[in-house]
């Protein structure tokens, strides 16, 4: 079993912001497997699948950005998986360019809430991480409007081939493979 889980906030007036890019993203990977994300449980929006013949749940968190780690705790308690190993955390980064992705195995949260939320309810900041670049914020912009904004056209589509490379890489991920996805993503 393993654990995808995309970062985001759950209202609509978010939809296609910067910080719901963990959202999008599963919603690509969800269309390229064939998973319906329809079941409300554990905070979250879920769907149970198999990608490249490992049974998966990719999760979309429901708590809000700033209570993720509520969430992805129920779900990896509940399907008693070990986070060091099962569990991939999808989200926003706003010091990269523009859908750059990273791939890493464990790391501090860069001062992203979600993912300072998740260190402290899994008690660790070992487990996959794949961030997915939004720039950076403007000068003299307020960080929480940046990242709540929404994206350019050409932005928004840079962002969906990015999350479609993503999906291409979680065979891998789902195989404890990150080494070679590092790699191969990473660049």
């Amino acid at each position: 079993m393993y654990i995808i889980v995309g970062l985001g906030n759950p209202d609509r007036k978010y939809d296609n912001t910067r910080h719901n890019t963990g959202y999008v993203t599963i919603d690509r990977i969800a269309d390229r497997y064939g998973i319906d994300i329809m079941e409300r449980k554990f905070k979250s929006v879920i769907g149970k699948g198999v990608i490249d013949g490992e049974r998966v749940v990719l999760v979309k968190p429901l708590t809000y950005m700033n209570l993720s780690g509520e969430a992805v705790r129920e779900v990896a308690d509940y399907f008693k998986v070990d986070p060091q190993t099962q569990v991939c955390i999808i989200y926003d980064d706003t010091s990269m360019e523009v859908g750059k992705i990273r791939i890493r195995k464990k790391g501090s949260a860069g001062g992203h809430n979600g993912i300072k939320s998740i260190i402290s309810h899994l008690g660790s900041d070992v487990f996959v991480r794949v961030k997915i670049g939004i720039g950076e914020k403007p000068p003299r912009m307020d960080l929480a409007d940046y990242v709540l904004g929404h994206f350019s056209s050409d932005d928004k589509k840079i962002i969906e081939e990015s999350a479609d490379k993503v999906s291409e890489a979680i065979p891998l991920l789902v195989h404890d493979m990150c080494d070679e996805a590092m790699n191969r993503i990473n660049g």
